[in-house]
């Protein structure tokens, strides 16, 4: 009796000196397009600090920029899948698999990143957020901004209205839905790969194109252009998304901590891509270029009445486009 007493007390002794087994990290692999030196991928590592900050190794975060997993297109499908954990995806996306969300493609529905989010928060954007999951099995944790697309033209001219874009030779990727945009827009769209718009420009095929900023200074479109008007037709984001099968199986702490991670990703990546573009009307100054502000009040009605006009408007939501406009206010 006194022997197996003893047995017993060292057998609790060990258990209670053996210090519980730590559970093994949880695998969260981010698989995206970009390149290292791309905003959207340094935000990954700003997700990936953060979510250290908030639960300290907890999550075994993997970066793979460059399309090095995945490539650009099969990174949803391995979402979807469960083979990655985590990815950027465009709003132009997820109108592919849910034609009534084209809208929130539209040219000049959406003002600035915080107005991305502020329709993300609002009852219109729960909603949306809930048919993805639904229907597309990923959930959307934040709008990280992407660019506001300008009007940059080969000569200088008086852009005020729609109207003063009439016979201009706009080049737009050669999509439907951007020649629309163009036509819009007032111009004439003139489709055109993106590696022959410096060519185009400088001899006269086309008169315009249109990009944001930053993609106005790397292709050097400076070069042969001589002004830069402020349309802002297109302000553009892409969706900090995760995986339904890896989101179910976190529990409400580990939910909290990866959506304030993405977060702080996004205001990290707003912040510096504004300060981009900000910084780039001077450079484009200093080269010589004319940079205007248009009536953009009477673009936004023309361009938004010409999406309500057309048949592609006829499955959007009834009533979005009203409830949208009205949170930019």
């Amino acid at each position: 009796m006194k022997k197996s007493l003893i047995a017993k007390a060292l057998l609790c002794s060990v258990f209670i000196a053996t210090p519980a087994l730590a559970q093994d990290p949880i695998e969260l692999k981010m698989t995206v397009p970009s390149v290292p030196t791309d905003l959207h991928t340094k935000a990954l590592h700003v997700f990936a600090e953060e979510i250290e900050k908030e639960m300290p190794g907890t999550f075994d975060v993997q970066i793979y920029d460059s399309g090095s997993l995945f490539g650009q297109g099969a990174d949803l499908d391995a979402l979807q899948r469960g083979n990655a954990e985590m990815t950027y995806v465009s709003y132009q996306l997820i109108a592919d698999a849910l034609p009534q969300y084209g809208l929130l493609t539209a040219g000049y529905l959406f003002q600035s990143p915080e107005h991305y989010r502020a329709f993300l928060a609002s009852d219109i954007g729960t909603e949306f957020k809930q048919t993805v999951s639904d229907e597309m099995d990923i959930k959307l944790l934040d709008a990280c901004y992407l660019g506001t697309r300008q009007l940059n033209l080969r000569d200088e001219m008086d852009i005020q209205t729609p109207d003063d874009l009439a016979g201009v030779k706009l080049r737009m990727p050669s999509s439907d839905a951007w020649l629309f945009l163009g036509q819009a827009l007032g111009a004439n769209p003139t489709p055109l790969p993106f590696g022959e718009v410096y060519l185009g420009l400088q001899t006269g095929t086309i008169d315009a194109q249109d990009n944001p900023l930053p993609t106005v200074e790397a292709a050097k479109f400076y070069e042969v252009t001589d002004q830069i008007t402020l349309t802002s037709h297109l302000v553009d984001a892409i969706n900090f998304s995760v995986s339904n099968i890896f989101w179910d199986e976190l529990d409400d702490a580990q939910k909290e901590a990866v959506t304030k991670a993405a977060k702080a990703a996004c205001d990290w990546n707003n912040a510096e891509r504004v300060k981009v573009e900000q910084d780039l009307v001077a450079f484009f100054e200093g080269e010589g270029l004319v940079v205007t502000t248009p009536d953009v009040d009477a673009f936004r009605a023309h361009v938004q009445e010409a999406y309500m006009n057309s048949p592609r408007a006829a499955d959007w939501p009834e009533g979005w486009i009203e409830q949208i406009n009205q949170l930019a206010e």
